[in-house]
């Protein structure tokens, strides 16, 4: 047994039943290893602690056991604290966050500060949801927000970029190829602004225009954020930046959160893409789609049954909707349907 984790290339990295971990008790070290080693003992590769070796589902049974003990523990003393399920919910007032009118929206922090989006935390807490929070995804600094209001107020024009890109991750192609010939003079000079700006940005790593063919080449950036802004989280930071442009254009406060994972009392997770506290009493929560959306339907009915919203708050927005599509969506479904075009129509009727 000596140096068992440590022998990298031997018995214990080829056998292919691995069934076992070992954990350390001290510094927390974790690995997997062969389920024939169960119950000894070895010394921790990392600090040379001396622990055992467990069988893998008897090891998280008693995690995930000890994990929900916790939990119900935890709900328990905040029943202490908010009014049970049989008992009137008594609203308390939220504190208010830092006014939009105070933030450059475009190249700021301040939208990740706990103070700011404190209202939102507050109407999670007295619904008994819990909430983790993604600072870096209400981070503007970077060109994230920039990029997007571009794509979004140019998609019709710029979406062939973008599926160009999408095809070559894809595919795992190093390029990807966009022609121009077939472009008309305003459309060419809009493309080729773009991907300009692309690079200029580092979305992507190089732009070639060949002239003689009209061909556009873009070298692709691998960087996983980079993908996921290509694969459709453009619209969710497109979406953000404008509903914060509009509030503050009419001086409502408003609290955000972009991406937060919530967590209700009986364990259902969700990520939302962006929710808002409008004028500290109105929620918005607005799910943003570039690609197919059908197959979400019945879990947005949910997700706005068990938030307890009403259909004007809970907004779906997907790219390419056409007005007949989203009239007869709205009137099938118990959320509203709207497109990257018309959806600041909506929440301007939701808040009047």
């Amino acid at each position: 047994m000596k140096d068992l984790l440590e022998r990298g290339s031997g018995r214990l990295e080829r056998d292919q039943g691995y069934m076992a971990v070992f954990l350390c008790g001290r510094c927390g070290h974790v690995r997997e290893v062969s389920s024939e080693y169960i119950g000894r003992s070895v010394d921790c590769p990392r600090c040379r602690e001396s622990g055992s070796i467990h069988d893998t589902v008897t090891f998280l049974n008693r995690v995930i056991g000890e994990y929900r003990a916790q939990r119900t523990e935890l709900r328990e003393l905040r029943a202490q604290l908010v009014p049970g399920e049989g008992e009137a919910a008594v609203e308390q007032p939220v504190p208010d966050g830092p006014p939009l009118s105070d933030i450059d929206i475009h190249d700021t922090d301040a939208l990740a500060d706990p103070r700011q989006f404190a209202p939102v935390l507050a109407w999670f807490e007295q619904r008994r949801i819990e909430f983790e929070i993604n600072h870096r995804a209400m981070d503007t600094t970077g060109f994230f927000d920039e990029v997007a209001v571009r794509l979004g107020d140019g998609y019709e024009t710029l979406k062939p970029v973008v599926n160009q890109l999408k095809f070559a991750q894809r595919k795992g192609f190093g390029a990807a190829r966009l022609a121009l010939s077939a472009s008309s003079e305003d459309e060419f000079a809009a493309l080729t602004s773009f991907c300009r700006e692309l690079h200029q940005y580092s979305f992507v790593a190089k732009y070639f225009y060949q002239k003689d063919e009209k061909i556009a080449w873009l070298t692709l950036q691998t960087a996983p954020e980079i993908v996921r802004f290509f694969n459709g989280e453009w619209l969710e930071w497109y979406v953000f930046i404008k509903l914060l442009a509009f509030f503050r254009e009419r001086r409502v406060p408003v609290a955000c959160l972009r991406n937060p994972v919530i967590t209700f009392p009986n364990e259902d997770v969700h990520e939302l893409d962006v929710f808002m506290l409008v004028d500290n009493r109105i929620p918005l929560c607005v799910e943003c789609k570039t690609g197919e959306f059908r197959h979400d339907i019945e879990k947005y009915s949910r997700l706005i049954r068990k938030l307890k919203l009403e259909k004007s708050q809970f907004l779906v927005c997907a790219t390419g909707l056409d007005e007949k599509q989203i009239q007869g969506f709205n009137s099938m479904y118990a959320v509203t349907f709207a497109n990257e075009n018309n959806f600041l129509e909506h929440v301007q009727r939701v808040v009047t």
